[in-house]
């Protein structure tokens, strides 16, 4: 059991979520910081919620007076208009100066993996770019220890990029595949996320580094989207297009999708080169944790969502009979 005072910078998050319950459990005592403490506390009553705006330099002062660590999993891909990566990077650098002079000793930041050059011309997308930044910033203290752990897409009910696809595996009897679902990526379950950030809170080191956090298997976006299917028994039919770019496919996704327009259509622009891990990453911190299987994320992913009902189940339904007359 822990004694340390955690500040959990993006605590009504997915992840956050997640991961302030497993604090707790362990014994931290943990400081839920959020923009909306009224709004947070109608939701998660009994959990210490304080005040924390990136961009409000006394709400940080104030949430990390005494603490010990923070967890930073805050991201402005919602609300960061035009000019993400130069928001995300103010931030940052905000968040450090304040952690430095609250005496705060230990960063975990979950951020996001460094895209693989496919030999074609790259465009690595803002968000992706925003968020290295980020790391960057956070790990450049020689007062502060920041360990960075870049993750893919965290499968798990509430998560937008696993929002997206679910929904479109689950919706469309008929797919269209454009040329950039060939490129891989490591989906990783919330639950392993969490198990790194809670043993990154008390790892030895005292300098600063960036650890790969990989799934255990690397798949492209359209092995994704089938094995999503397979298990509610759908084999959509898929038509291989030769031109679809991310924006083009965002506007689709608008129309398939519940997950916010806004980050969805970011989220698409990162799938444009390969997201994969060089190495075993964050893991070889942790031989003992074995990662939870794709398929086996799936499943819990789709138990741990609200039942759906009216059209939403209509048209799933709807999909379904389609997808399986298809075949």
């Amino acid at each position: 059991m822990s004694s340390k005072t955690v500040v959990v910078a993006g605590a009504s998050g997915f992840v956050g979520r997640h991961l302030v319950d497993r604090l707790q459990t362990e014994g931290f005592r943990v400081r839920c910081g959020t923009r909306n403490t009224v709004r947070a506390g109608s939701v998660r009553p009994g959990f210490n919620w304080v005040e924390l705006d990136v961009d409000r330099e006394e709400t940080l002062n104030s949430a990390f007076e005494g603490a010990d660590a923070l967890v930073f999993l805050v991201h402005r891909m919602r609300d960061g208009g035009d000019h993400l990566e130069d928001a995300e990077e103010a931030a940052a650098r905000r968040v450090l100066e304040c952690a430095e002079r609250a005496g705060i000793r230990r960063i975990v930041y979950l951020g996001g993996p460094a895209p693989k050059d496919n030999g074609e011309d790259a465009d690595v997308s803002e968000h992706l770019r925003a968020r290295l930044k980020t790391g960057e910033v956070l790990r450049s203290s020689t007062k502060v220890s920041t360990i960075e752990l870049r993750a893919g897409m965290v499968v798990g009910a509430g998560s937008e990029s696993w929002l997206i696809v679910r929904d479109l595996a689950l919706r469309l009897p008929v797919m269209i595949l454009p040329k950039w679902l060939k490129n891989r990526s490591q989906p990783i379950w919330v639950g392993d996320v969490v198990d790194a950030l809670n043993h990154a809170l008390s790892h030895e080191m005292t300098t600063s580094q960036a650890f790969d956090l990989p799934g255990p298997e690397t798949l492209t976006a359209q092995n994704i989207l089938i094995r999503i299917a397979a298990r509610r028994g759908i084999r959509p039919l898929m038509i291989k297009v030769p031109v679809l770019t991310p924006s083009l496919s965002s506007h689709w996704i608008r129309l398939v999708s519940r997950a916010d327009y806004e980050i969805a259509k970011r989220l698409v622009h990162g799938l444009t080169q390969d997201l994969v891990a060089d190495d075993a990453g964050y893991w070889n911190e942790m031989p003992e944790r074995t990662a939870v299987p794709f398929d086996d994320a799936i499943d819990r992913a789709l138990a741990a969502e609200k039942k759906l009902g009216g059209a939403a189940a209509f048209w799933e339904n709807l999909a379904h009979s389609l997808a399986c007359k298809a075949r």
